[in-house]
């Protein structure tokens, strides 16, 4: 499978793409997708929870990996049958691919940030879920890096070209 690229603004969405996509690994963002910056432990085990609930309607998921460039960890990682579950803190996405190389593939990252995130996804020839709920308070650090990422998305994930018009003359 070819990286591509897919902006979703639900979980729900997100889930649908990922087995539409019939992905093997899925490589979560952990803020905001699983919990809210600056939010609590019990915020971050009910979220990593919560996903891993989630993923169990993914079919064809064989590995879950929650990845994040904070040093924020969960208290434990509940198991999930027949799916390997890992945490990556202070994961330097997209700088660092060595965690991810022994993964099932195809894969597929899910977050919101396209400097990080998407790089990563990029990097890994996985496709990108670009994760854009309507958030409020999201921190200026993110912000600002969520308006960069614009700018980049067209050159990593070109959208494919349209087929000719067969009506118009010279197509």
């Amino acid at each position: 499978m070819r990286s591509g690229y897919a902006r979703v603004t639900t979980e729900a969405d997100l889930f649908a793409k990922a087995r539409e996509l019939s992905v093997r690994t899925i490589i979560f963002d952990v803020e905001p997708l699983v919990t809210y910056w600056h939010s609590g432990q019990k915020s971050l085990d009910r979220g990593v929870a919560r996903i891993l609930d989630e993923v169990k309607a993914v079919p064809s998921v064989r590995a879950v990996v929650f990845a994040t460039n904070s040093a924020r960890r969960p208290t434990a990682l509940p198991a999930c049958d027949g799916i390997q579950v890992r945490y990556l803190a202070q994961a330097d996405k997209p700088l660092r691919t060595a965690p991810y190389h022994d993964l099932p593939r195809p894969g597929a990252v899910a977050g919101d940030q396209l400097p990080t995130d998407g790089i990563l996804a990029y990097r890994l020839n996985f496709s990108f879920l670009h994760y854009m709920p309507r958030l409020t308070g999201v921190p200026l650090g993110p912000d600002l890096m969520h308006r960069w990422g614009e700018l980049v998305r067209p050159v990593l994930f070109r959208r494919p070209a349209s087929p000719p018009d067969r009506d118009r003359p010279g197509s």
